[in-house]
């Protein structure tokens, strides 16, 4: 038997509800947007049952040219241990020196779309059986509700998993990679931020490579301004030939800062499962931010923001800026 429901949205309480049919009403405030409802249910035995689902925004608001800032935010003690249960008065952000309002904060069971991209050039031959162990893993462990797309990339790019794949087929699709050709590292780097949806929710890129980029047709200077212009957290993980790399090592620490993800290096890639877990762990920790830019940020130009958790006795690690061109969210 049910003894009460909790109703969640986009990561806040909204109501406690102790009768059936344990319906809730709230206000969603002004605009039309998608919401995240989570709905948990306490059972006299005290056991839980939980589910989440995902409302649609209405077609014609998708139609609305407005500017967002988007932000996911990771906040550690200085032990580097995660700090959960903010609200979104803990937090202060600073655009150009601008103190900006929130708009918009989530905490938990908040959207995620992800793209990973692993490296299948010929050098891979010796590693690629430990990072189909780790990636598989990886996915394994990412939520159901998750939308992953899954790459292969050498020479060129192949989708091995789409948005829509179901989980336990993504986790196969890691089988299918074999090691041959050079590396497109640039290309697949443009392509995992061109693949990330528009809608609300957090955007990671994971990318896995041993090596320096040999075969794109994209420039290295669109790859970091794609990067600042992109609200997806990239991830980065270099292996063998790439700790030898310093062009490298110094690319994915860039666009890894930059976006507010981290970089990887391992010499022995039987320890990839300590990388993909701690990005796994990274992307369970995370606080979803937005705001509206200043008046004039959609000038192309670079905009530094500053984000400041629990007066400021906190660290996080989020997007070091943005650039807004032609009128597109980021």
């Amino acid at each position: 038997d049910v003894d009460q429901v909790r109703w969640f949205a986009d990561g806040h309480l909204v109501c406690t509800v102790f009768q059936p049919p344990f319906s809730c009403d709230w206000d969603t405030g002004p605009g039309i947007t998608e919401h995240q409802i989570r709905a948990v249910a306490l059972l006299r035995s005290g056991d839980r049952l939980i589910d989440n689902v995902r409302t649609a925004t209405v077609d014609y608001a998708e139609t609305v040219d407005v500017d967002v800032v988007q932000i996911t935010a990771v906040v550690t003690d200085n032990e580097g241990r995660f700090i959960g249960g903010l609200r979104q008065e803990d937090f202060k952000i600073v655009d150009d020196d601008r103190p900006q309002k929130l708009t918009h904060f989530a905490a938990e069971n908040i959207p995620l779309e992800l793209v990973a991209a692993i490296d299948v050039s010929s050098s891979m031959t010796q590693a690629l059986p430990f990072v189909r162990s780790a990636a598989k893993q990886f996915l394994g462990d990412l939520d159901a509700a998750d939308q992953v797309t899954l790459l292969g990339f050498n020479d060129n790019i192949f989708t091995l998993a789409r948005r829509s794949t179901d989980p336990a087929a993504r986790v196969k699709a890691v089988d299918r990679l074999a090691p041959w050709g050079g590396t497109a590292l640039y290309d697949v780097l443009l392509k995992a931020m061109d693949l990330l949806g528009r809608q609300a929710g957090r955007h990671a890129v994971i990318v896995f490579s041993d090596g320096d980029d040999q075969s794109s047709h994209a420039s290295l200077d669109g790859v970091i301004r794609r990067a600042e212009g992109s609200d997806a957290t990239i991830y980065m993980i270099g292996q063998g030939r790439a700790l030898q790399a310093a062009s490298l090592q110094q690319l994915m620490r860039r666009l890894t800062t930059v976006s507010g993800g981290r970089a990887f290096f391992s010499e022995n890639a039987a320890k990839l499962d300590a990388a993909f877990h701690e990005i796994l762990e990274d992307l369970r920790h995370q606080y979803l931010l937005s705001y509206a830019p200043p008046s004039g940020a959609s000038d192309g130009a670079w905009h530094r923001i500053r984000v400041e958790a629990g007066g400021g006795k906190y660290s996080v690690r989020t997007r070091q800026g943005y650039r807004i061109d032609h009128g597109n969210s980021k």
